[in-house]
């Protein structure tokens, strides 16, 4: 029943997108019955399904929703963006229903209510027999809800000074709660006195630590039965919903310091006034300690990776798939079945010892089998071939899935500020990889809303300009290569280079003699903390978004990030992606016979460096390239510390975000598809180096992040 129960919740996850979407297009063309008749269906499902499969609270209120488009279908009640309004809001609900968690998602009975008005002034105070059933009250929970569900606790333990002279071992105390779930522990030290005041006998610090676990509030206060005395102990519920819209939130440092007590709002205020980080801000102003900042970090840190775990876990755990790619994949495994009964039949009649006792002198024998041992390689490879590429589109899907999502988002978002956006998309049907498509929603969305707050005008001020009062966001996708170039474009006022430019001085980002192209310019958006805006918002203003958009795109998907914009024309963002995160096609090389891997998208050519070609200039090694001069950073020095070097070496050009650079290797070896395999923990942070990929021969070579090695070839230049 379980595996029933979970594919309903997939399934219903896709009727509510399908909802969604029939909904804004009925905005737009409200006397449409094709779209009127795919919001009914899609509530219809959900209702049916749900009330099959024992999620009742789900077909209840569904039910009513579905009483009322009944009622639009038949022609007696008209579309309205108040009744869209409310339908969006409501399929929230059901998305929050679907959930593991027994509280009843905020506004459920407020919307029931308003659908069975709308329903009762059209059919009149008495509806019959098509009455739907009396919503459960706010104390009932759901069949559905009644699972057990993780809760995040933060607990402070101060432990009595004397808490070791009785022998008593708080690390144990600390191992047994991270035991019960996923824990972040942090040691505070402020009352750690100089060393020649401190007892060895004497225990100074406490412990912040932030638990996610199933265990309930007296489970946790248990571990501490035999310390409570002269212990404080607090075991506080950390609330990580938004009660407005019943969804998860990742809370700022500012919230979580001041449910701590650490600091007061007016701080808080006052701190976001400065447009800087906010913990250095309250640092600084001696409000709060570095210590006390540090804890609600690792308390921010701890909540937004359990979120993510759940939203992991609440992304469709399956893939619809057509089936001729699976038809393919089927006659390729038979193909494969019947190559691996020829490749056993050979290795036995063909290549026994004994056949060769008599032809040992017989070289024409010899040439026979080693042709017959090629045909079998070059069949191993053309399956293989076939069979990677056949199993990797069964994984890939339209963009389309996730450009629709972003509808409901510039709806909401243009309503609440007043403006009017037409959003345009294109390309659709353009296919990626599920894993890239998953993780570029979160950049996406920053993207699209800065579009909304910060490119497109208020109608009059358009208006004023000589445009159209209505803005646009297009966006679109194309295939290119081994890429897919997805481009986010407003017509709205466009970057302003100067105050930019400004902004970036007065944050110390650049210095004021320094001379910066337009494109120079653009890239400035993209350091840590920027924000032109005038004031903190709910959207923007914090200096917090297109650093994180950047590196999601660069270092998280191996993709690259451009940006373009015209005065009173409006800005382009231009996102080259993989088509794939599992495989991809690269350039192996060789340096201090040590085997690498540069991702062949970024590469333009390679040419051989002799002793004359290198050059000096500016600190930086240059090479000298048809007439140019092209700077370049050598792998021997960079990664091996080597001061040796061969007479002739190879120069890979790479193109890095609109410049070329150089990556000089001792020799290249080739074309190859690498299978990215993750790098360790101990390894993970090593600049330069994204991943690893094992060779035919069974080597590892490193695979190089070339935007990384090239900035960080820079900086030890």
């Amino acid at each position: 029943m379980d595996l029933y129960r979970q594919t309903y919740i997939e399934e219903a996850r896709e009727n509510l997108e399908e909802l969604t979407q029939a909904l804004l297009e009925l905005e737009t063309d409200p006397c449409n019955n094709e779209h009127v008749d795919k919001a009914f269906r899609a509530l219809h499902t959900i209702k049916g399904s749900g009330s099959m499969f024992g999620f009742d609270t789900i077909a209840a209120f569904t039910h009513t929703i579905e009483t009322v488009y009944d009622l639009v279908r038949e022609g007696r009640l008209s579309v309205t963006p108040e009744l869209i309004s409310h339908t969006l809001a409501a399929s929230d609900v059901i998305r929050d229903l679907l959930q593991d968690n027994a509280a009843i998602p905020a506004g459920k009975d407020e919307l029931e209510l308003i659908f069975r008005n709308i329903a009762a002034s059209v059919q009149g105070a008495t509806t019959g027999n098509d009455e739907p059933p009396s919503p459960q009250p706010d104390d009932t929970a759901p069949e559905e809800n009644d699972r057990n569900d993780e809760t995040t606790y933060r607990i402070v333990f101060k432990p009595a000074h004397d808490l070791l002279l009785n022998g008593t071992n708080p690390l144990l105390l600390l191992r047994e709660l991270q035991d019960m779930g996923t824990c972040t522990i942090t040691t505070v030290t402020d009352n750690v006195p100089e060393f020649e005041n401190l007892n060895p006998e004497m225990c100074y610090v406490h412990w912040d630590i932030i638990l996610t676990t199933l265990a309930d509030r007296n489970t946790i206060l248990d571990v501490f039965i035999f310390v409570e005395d002269g212990s404080t102990i607090t075991v506080d519920i950390v609330d990580t919903v938004d009660h407005d819209t019943g969804e998860e939130k990742t809370k700022k440092i500012g919230e979580i310091l001041t449910e701590r007590g650490d600091v007061s709002t007016d701080d808080i205020q006052e701190a976001i006034g400065e447009q800087k980080r906010i913990g250095e801000v309250l640092i600084a102003a001696g409000k709060t300690t570095e210590q006390n900042v540090n804890t609600a970090l690792a308390e921010q840190q701890h909540l937004q990776t359990v979120q993510q775990q759940k939203a992991q876990e609440k992304s469709a755990s399956s893939i619809r798939v057509a089936s001729p790619k699976i038809d393919t994949l089927v006659d390729l495994v038979g193909e494969l079945v019947t190559f691996q009964a020829g490749l056993s039949q050979f290795a036995t009649v063909r290549m026994n010892p004994d056949t060769f006792k008599d032809e040992k002198t017989d070289r024409h024998a010899l040439m026979k089998r080693c042709n017959e041992l090629m045909r079998i390689a070059e069949s191993a490879e053309r399956l293989t071939a076939e069979l990677r590429d056949t199993t990797m589109s069964i994984r890939m899907i339209p963009v389309g899935t996730l450009f629709n999502k972003f509808r409901r988002v510039v709806r909401d978002l243009s309503r609440s500020m007043g403006k009017t956006i037409d959003f345009i998309i294109e390309g659709g049907e353009t296919e990626l990889d599920k894993t890239v498509i998953e993780k570029l929603s979160d950049p996406l969305m920053h993207i699209i809303r800065n579009c909304i707050d910060h490119g497109i005008e208020l109608p009059d001020v358009r208006t004023a300009a000589g445009k159209q009062a209505n803005g646009t966001v297009k966006l679109s996708a194309r295939h290119s290569g081994a890429y897919v170039v997805i481009t986010v474009q407003d017509d709205g006022a466009g970057l302003n280079r100067n105050r930019i430019r400004q902004k970036a001085l007065e944050k110390g980002i650049i210095d004021e003699n320094v001379e910066l192209d337009e494109k120079a310019v653009y890239d400035l958006i993209f350091a840590p903390g920027f924000s032109t805006a005038g004031e903190v918002t709910d959207v923007s203003g914090r200096g917090v978004g297109m650093d994180v958009v950047r590196r999601n795109i660069v270092d998280n998907l191996q993709g690259a990030i451009d940006i373009g914009s015209e005065s009173g024309r409006g800005t382009t963002l231009t996102l080259k992606m993989p088509l794939s995160l599992a495989i991809i096609d690269s350039l192996l090389v060789k340096v201090e016979n040590n085997p690498l891997i540069l991702p062949l998208g970024v590469v333009e050519e390679c040419v051989e460096l002799t002793a004359d070609d290198r050059k000096r200039q500016h600190g930086k090694h240059m090479a000298q390239i048809r007439g140019h001069l092209v700077p370049y950073i050598a792998l021997r020095e960079y990664l091996y510390e080597s001061d040796g070097r061969p007479g002739i070496e190879q120069v890979v050009v790479c193109n890095i975000n609109g410049n070329k650079t150089g990556v000089v290797v001792d020799e290249v070896l080739g074309k190859h598809q690498a299978v990215i395999k993750p790098l360790g923990k101990m390894y993970k942070d090593i600049q330069g180096v994204s991943g690893a990929s094992i060779l035919g021969d069974g080597t590892v070579a490193l695979i190089l992040d070339t935007q990384q090695l090239v900035h960080a070839g820079e900086a030890t230049a």
